[in-house]
């Protein structure tokens, strides 16, 4: 009987019996994630796992096939980010796993590549760009994270990026590496420098046009014109691919001081309505009269204002 006893409570101790209220408990805590949310997470890893595979192709010396990881990375993380938003699928989870496969896709990646290309050749001023450029990627992409839950922020300041985007940054670095595909001579050192720049842009206070709201609605005349232009796209990107990245980085650089023009225009059109109150106040202080909201256009007598333009 002792035996017996020994042996029930052995067993109870190490193979429970199951209770089903604990168990419906449990099922309870751990809820079904809708594929929704899912779908642009996996999309995330699959760039995470090109821009991976990207080192293992630059240091077997396959610099072109390394360089088309990282394109298509780029692509990718500007899908998953546009699935998620239409599916309704953000998450803290995926906006955190995409933030570190920012990092390495667009800053450990772009400046290691650089480093086998030739950047070595120029010892540990070549390492220290290297390190530079990941810095300020991984700090670039910390500023937008704190930035994007600014409550004080107005409703335009969507339409920018504060700096150089991470995707873009990538794309853009390997300039040098472009050119020397296409047969000019190699500059480590003049590299070296169009690295540190492109770093100080990442990190810069420069707004950059994000295009975040571009493409939500198309008009139905438009839809053939945007299928053929993608088609185009492609094709030229695929047959020549370093032509296209070098006139596509130019350009690039050369529409940055555009994007801080029209962000000057909506700073000076909040700065008018602000003036106006402050007007108002100042004369209403003077005269001990309450101030007076000014007509606006469509209005009707002042009692509703009119949409503003």
């Amino acid at each position: 009987m002792a035996r017996v006893a020994l042996t029930c409570y052995i067993e109870n101790m190490f193979f429970p019996p199951l209770d089903p209220d604990r168990l419906e408990a449990r099922r309870k805590r751990f809820r079904a994630i809708p594929v929704r949310v899912l779908l642009p997470n996996l999309i995330t890893l699959l760039s995470l796992c090109a821009g991976l595979t990207a080192i293992r192709l630059a240091i077997e010396g396959r610099l072109e096939w390394a360089l088309g990881a990282i394109v298509f990375a780029a692509i990718l993380d500007g899908v998953d980010g546009r699935l998620a938003r239409m599916l309704k699928g953000q998450s803290r989870f995926g906006a955190e796993l995409d933030s570190l496969a920012d990092f390495v896709n667009f800053g450990v990646v772009p400046g290691l590549i650089l480093y086998f290309w030739g950047l070595n050749e120029l010892g540990s001023a070549g390492w220290i760009a290297s390190l530079v450029f990941a810095i300020c990627m991984v700090l670039r992409l910390a500023r937008f994270n704190v930035m994007a839950d600014d409550p004080t922020k107005p409703a335009w300041s969507a339409n920018f990026f504060t700096g150089v985007p991470a995707p873009a940054g990538a794309i853009i670095v390997m300039l040098p590496i472009y050119l020397s595909l296409l047969g000019m001579q190699r500059m480590p050192a003049l590299a070296l420098v169009y690295t540190l720049v492109v770093s100080f842009l990442l990190v810069s206070t420069l707004p950059v046009l994000s295009g975040k709201r571009v493409g939500k609605r198309v008009p139905p005349e438009m839809v053939l014109p945007i299928f053929v232009v993608v088609v185009l796209f492609v094709a030229l990107l695929v047959s020549y691919p370093w032509w296209v990245l070098t006139i596509g980085t130019v350009a690039y650089l050369a529409s940055l001081p555009f994007g801080w023009i029209v962000y000057k225009r909506y700073q000076a059109q909040d700065a008018v309505p602000a003036a106006t109150d402050a007007d108002a106040g100042t004369v209403a202080a003077q005269t001990g009269s309450p101030p007076v909201s000014p007509v606006l256009p469509g209005s009707e007598d002042g009692e509703r204002p009119g949409r503003l333009n």
